[in-house]
């Protein structure tokens, strides 16, 4: 009797070159921004006003950046991650035009890199995803790497090829949004005093803010993307498994760390790049999450004197306060209240 259902693929499955079309196109709609600001306490003026959006030259609010992430990203699990044991990393990711809603979201991979693992259970798979809009306009392309299982760990193993992958994306690459004007920015309905020439490189700041996870928002927020990882949701199996219980999505983390910056970044109005960034530890209900963020470098645009790019490391921790700006001790290894480990490019006003 043959079966007619997806079990996903196993290492053996990816070939190099590899192109996979992934099921199913999303329109974003309203109620999705409102249960993304629902379930992370999103604060950005941008995306939660039109009239202040527009002031800055957008047609309405656009989407929030992660939310574009989250649903391109959703699209790939059940092709690229459904078997995976651990999502390991990102890089190169760049946001392209913005998305509204009402606009129809899909999603692309390429397999660009393969290597078994030394325990021959499992290996690990580099793809690059280009999630686009109904008009075939990028949104978002980023690279990502996963660990995946192996359906017969004694199945041959392809000869290796890991990517040669930049550690940041380039100020010149960074994708402006058309149209932006900045003469009527209020920073008073922004929520900061803070512009770009505020900042400088090196400067930390505690976020302060904190959320417990439970099980209920967070697997909401996971079928919200239509991310249908086992890990995140079965109980039943996940009690036999590694940690006992089900993983948090660790997209899920990322959104409540950014959502935390508003309190000391408040006119980040845009995510630019994605530069990379690790899932250092797992998260489970009943955690809480904390973040902090150091400034990497400050950078001024090409042909922009109004707005300038900062590169953020964002630093989420569990079950411990951020004023002491938990990260590495001297050897390198994290803290062990470190969950992720976040490189990304945001767009900010400068000063008139």
């Amino acid at each position: 009797m043959t079966s007619k259902t997806n079990p996903g693929n196993f290492f053996e499955d990816f070939r190099i070159g590899q192109t996979i079309v992934h099921a199913t196109p999303r329109t974003v709609t309203v109620g999705d921004v409102s249960l993304y600001t629902a379930l992370y306490g999103m604060r950005f003026a941008a995306h939660s006003s039109d009239a202040f959006a527009q002031a800055m030259g957008y047609p309405r609010a656009p989407v929030d950046d992660f939310l574009t992430f989250h649903m391109v990203f959703g699209k790939t699990v059940p092709d690229v991650s459904l078997n995976a044991i651990a999502n390991l990393g990102y890089a190169q990711g760049r946001f392209g035009v913005p998305v509204y809603p009402g606009d129809s979201l899909a999603t692309q991979s390429e397999v660009i890199g393969l290597r078994e693992n030394s325990n021959r259970q499992t290996g690990t798979v580099y793809v690059r995803s280009v999630g686009t809009n109904q008009n075939g306009q990028t949104v978002l392309d980023y690279v990502r790497w996963v660990m995946v299982r192996k359906r017969d760990p004694e199945s041959p193993a392809p000869d290796p090829v890991v990517p040669d992958l930049a550690d940041r994306v380039a100020e010149a690459d960074l994708v402006v949004p058309d149209g932006l004007d900045f003469s009527r920015y209020n920073a008073d309905l922004a929520g900061s005093p803070h512009f770009w020439d505020d900042y400088e490189a090196g400067e930390r700041i505690d976020h302060v803010d904190a959320m417990t996870v439970e099980d209920a928002d967070h697997m909401t927020a996971t079928r919200l993307y239509q991310n249908t990882a086992k890990v995140h949701f079965n109980q039943h199996t996940e009690k036999d498994g590694r940690f006992g219980r089900r993983i948090v999505y660790g997209g899920h983390v990322i959104s409540l760390a950014r959502s935390f910056s508003f309190n000391g970044l408040g006119n980040t109005f845009k995510v630019a790049a994605i530069n990379g960034g690790r899932h250092v530890a797992p998260t489970f209900a009943g955690d809480t999450v904390y973040a902090w963020s150091e400034v990497v470098e400050k950078s001024a645009l090409p042909g922009r004197g109004d707005i300038g790019a900062l590169r953020l490391r964002m630093v989420a921790a569990k079950d411990r306060a951020c004023a002491d700006f938990p990260y590495k001790d001297d050897a390198g290894k994290y803290d062990p209240a470190v969950l992720l480990d976040f490189d990304y490019t945001v767009l900010m006003p400068r000063r008139a």
